[in-house]
């Protein structure tokens, strides 16, 4: 996604504030053994870090994750939940980051670092999102998960960005109802055109695809013989979006006069008339 580095910036500056926080009062080690043997927690911990800091997550995923089997009731234990999960993000391994956020959130529904937990859920769906021609599952989750954190914690930084996400996931989703909608049309499959272009009206009425698929409606009531719905459509066009080239193209299909609009993906089925 576009904006893939702001959000990892944002959430190295998040895993930045839990470190610091993990660091007070830790002493260095030499002890460099990495076997599977009991060792100080902040040995284990500081090691992990390390590895983050040098970009090895999946070395310091498992040194979280180590944190967290040695020393399960320990203070730390909570942190290196947390920073597995941002580790296994990092490396783009968002199934196992899901998993560790979830189990994170179960264990400590109290805790301070759940609104980013919540968050970073919602992220590791996000940047999974395909292109509109695939199947958008994951696009749904992204929303559920984003809109989860608007609503649950409204007042902190991670609200504000999961709102601008959320319409973007819900504007992907129109886009892909739109995408199988003009597939449909394009095949003479007008009913299936036209139940895809009303859902995208009245579930995402919002988004920037409302004007081409009210007028796509024009187009499929006009291709069905049933001028009054596509009269009253082309009104209701004409009404919200006077300005736009979608209804500059629809007026011209209903009347023949203006011309269409000049971009080809504007008018692309007017020849089918």
């Amino acid at each position: 996604m576009a904006k893939a580095l702001k959000i990892r910036t944002l959430m190295t500056l998040g895993a930045a504030g839990i470190a610091a926080v993990a660091l007070t009062g830790c002493g260095d080690s030499s002890d460099d053994d990495t076997n599977y043997r009991e060792q100080p927690v902040e040995v284990l911990y500081n090691r992990a870090l390390d590895a983050l800091g040098q970009q090895d997550y999946k070395a310091a995923a498992k040194g979280f994750e180590e944190v967290d089997r040695q020393h399960p009731y320990s203070v730390w234990a909570t942190k290196a939940e947390i920073m597995a999960a941002f580790a296994y993000y990092q490396s783009n391994k968002y199934d196992d980051a899901i998993i560790a956020l979830d189990r994170f959130i179960q264990l400590h529904p109290g805790h301070k670092d759940i609104p980013y937990a919540y968050y970073l859920k919602g992220i590791c769906y996000y940047e999974q999102i395909s292109d509109v021609r695939r199947d958008q599952h994951v696009t749904q989750q992204a929303l559920d998960a984003l809109s989860d954190v608007a609503k649950r914690f409204p007042d902190t930084p991670y609200a504000r960005d999961a709102r601008l996400k959320v319409e973007l996931c819900i504007d992907h989703l129109a886009g892909k109802e739109m995408d199988i909608g003009r597939y449909y049309e394009l095949h003479q499959q007008y009913v299936g055109a036209i139940n895809r272009f009303r859902t995208v009206i009245e579930r995402y009425q919002t988004t920037t695809h409302v004007p081409e698929a009210l007028h796509r409606l024009v187009e499929c009531y006009l291709a069905l013989g049933v001028k009054s719905e596509a009269k009253e459509t082309a009104a209701v066009l004409g009404y919200n979006f006077p300005g736009s080239d979608w209804y500059q193209d629809t007026y011209y299909l209903m009347t023949g006069e203006g011309k269409p609009a000049d971009s080809e993906s504007s008018h692309g089925f007017l020849g089918l008339f």
